[in-house]
């Protein structure tokens, strides 16, 4: 990482560049001779009271103090990934959206409020994709006191790491008393290659609707009542797939979502004892022959951070990761 002009560090940002990407080197301690230096690279978020914070791509916030800065500069956005299709933060965050549509949902400017009984918070949410059409405070108030009058959380839904997403919104929020409670990958691959795997699809059945034996193999809730079963069946197109097992439950299950040229998978789980049979790789690749078939040709997914039994799965049918999102909430 190029640092140097004519041989010398230098610090090329200031607190007018807040909002774009940088690259920083920063030494720590005491800053005695031949101490290590160390790269950051991020959003600016902030740069106040001699205190820079910068925000990584997976969401997390580093504070440096402008003492240990020692070199800096503005970078481009990251560039364009080789892997899987093309696609912008805005799309894909409507499409995912589309994917888990809430019951309720009423717009606060460029804001979406979305309600589901409680059931995922990707339905029970606010979705900020541009201005919420007042100060943020205010808007926030908004946020608590609708949600409140369902009796759910507020959460916002914050999206980091890739170009046009929200990491000055998240520090914001940070910076109001705000928790960031879970974090996810935004994964994205070609589809064709997901339906071409050798994978045994025989035992593989499609649905339109979800029945109780499926159900019973989604381990999200304890009973499931009508939300549920409404947000589960939204979407542009829906399939659902299961795997016989034995005692009437699936030995495993999936969803995929068909909108337009995507193909949204979630909801792939597999009983305990039927694991390392490629039964989640035969739900997956029966889902995109299905969706190829419908017209589409990209996929995307979600995975929480700490799933890595899932995050190799999906490295391994070319996966890659575009963007993370987080769901902030009030402490």
């Amino acid at each position: 990482m190029e640092f140097t002009a004519g041989g010398r560090l230098e610090v090329r940002i200031s607190p007018a560049d807040v909002g774009k990407r940088v690259s920083v080197r920063r030494v720590g301690g005491s800053g005695a001779p031949g101490e290590k230096f160390t790269d950051t690279v991020g959003v600016l978020t902030s740069w106040d009271a001699g205190v820079l914070s910068i925000t990584r791509k997976g969401g997390e916030s580093v504070r440096i103090p402008e003492s240990a800065l020692v070199a800096g500069k503005v970078v481009p956005s990251a560039p364009a990934r080789r892997r899987g299709p093309a696609a912008n933060f805005e799309e894909l965050a409507r499409v995912t959206a589309r994917a888990w549509q809430p019951i309720e949902s009423e717009p606060l400017g460029d804001w979406v409020l979305r309600a589901a009984g409680g059931f995922t918070r990707r339905a029970n949410s606010a979705l900020p994709l541009g201005d919420p059409g007042m100060p943020l405070d205010a808007a926030l108030v908004k946020v608590r006191e609708w949600y409140a009058a369902r009796g759910l959380p507020a959460y916002v839904q914050v999206s980091t790491g890739a170009e046009g997403t929200q990491e000055r919104l998240g520090a914001e929020l940070e910076r109001r008393g705000w928790l960031r409670e879970v974090s996810a990958d935004v994964r994205i691959a070609a589809l064709a290659p997901i339906a071409d795997l050798d994978a045994d699809v025989s035992r593989v059945r499609l649905d339109r609707a979800c029945d109780a034996a499926w159900l019973s193999r989604y381990q999200r809730f304890e009973e499931p009542g009508p939300d549920v079963l409404k947000v589960l069946g939204s979407g542009p197109s829906v399939w659902f797939a299961s795997v016989p097992g034995e005692g009437g439950a699936p030995a495993a299950i999936g969803r995929c979502v068909v909108d337009g040229r995507w193909a949204g998978f979630m909801a792939v789980e597999v009983d305990p004892a039927y694991r390392r049979q490629g039964l989640a790789r035969a739900v997956m690749t029966a889902l995109a022959r299905q969706a190829l078939d419908e017209g589409a040709s990209a996929a995307w997914l979600q995975v929480e951070a700490d799933n890595g039994g899932a995050r190799a799965l999906y490295d391994g049918m070319g996966f890659a990761t575009h963007h993370s999102y987080h769901h902030f909430r009030p402490a």
